[in-house]
């Protein structure tokens, strides 16, 4: 197999899941999608939680100095917000959804952008977005992808049914992103530390709380802004570490 195998599984299967979720959303009537959208808000929350899990092992607690384990994920969310906000990146992914809302020739009061870029966020988040990716690009196997791939299948087709043709859009920017990371693997083998790779995750966690609260309508947060945070979290615990 060749470097990238796994991200093109992965992108594959979040297309076949969101378009068997838009075949079977379509025969549902609103107020069950509605109640989907909240299912989906309700398990992203779950998903949050257990992304924010690393935050309390010894890993991550002891490769940081005392009192910074939380210090470095505030750190690495504001710096990255600041970043984000100033390359107005929520906007830019709103602009993108919008343009492959009209491609998709999807209505505009369609739930299209929303779908692109809360499943995009969900799909991309997490450990087994980058690790898997790393893994695929060192060559060293897909069983990371595969299993990320098998649970993004269900997901998407669970998105699809409420949030529609947007959530099979969100295959490109995945597709980007984890072959950014192929890339990494390919090139440079394992650059991350377990802690590394620990406080992304938590900072991702938070991220996917953000999402969550966008989809249960509590608040809308600009996730995508905080994106930079992914690529600050693990440089700026690498700087703290060397205090330890």
């Amino acid at each position: 197999m060749f470097p990238g195998v796994g991200t093109i599984i992965n992108i594959v299967t979040i297309i076949s899941g969101a378009s068997l979720g838009v075949l079977v959303g379509n025969r549902m009537p609103s107020r069950t999608r509605t109640l989907l959208t909240d299912v989906l808000g309700l398990v992203t929350l779950l998903g949050a939680a257990s992304a924010l899990i690393p935050l309390w092992s010894d890993r991550y607690n002891k490769a940081l100095p005392q009192g910074w384990t939380l210090l470095v994920v505030l750190g690495s969310l504001l710096i990255g917000g600041l970043i984000g906000s100033a390359l107005k990146l929520e906007d830019k992914l709103d602009t993108l959804g919008e343009r492959l809302r009209i491609k998709f020739k999807a209505s505009s009061e369609s739930s299209f952008v929303e779908g692109f870029v809360a499943a995009s966020l969900l799909f991309a988040i997490g450990p087994l977005a980058i690790l898997g990716s790393i893994s695929d690009g060192m060559g060293t196997g897909i069983d990371q992808l595969i299993l990320k791939s098998t649970l993004d299948f269900f997901a998407a087709m669970a998105f699809a049914t409420s949030l529609g043709w947007g959530v099979a859009a969100s295959a490109i920017p995945v597709g980007i992103y984890q072959g950014a990371w192929t890339l990494v693997g390919l090139g440079l083998g394992s650059i991350l530390s377990g802690y590394q790779i620990a406080a992304m995750t938590i900072v991702g966690g938070l991220m996917l709380l953000c999402i969550a609260l966008r989809l249960l309508k509590i608040k809308e947060v600009a996730v995508a802004n905080l994106l930079p945070a992914l690529a600050i979290a693990p440089i700026f615990a690498l700087v703290v570490h060397q205090f330890v």
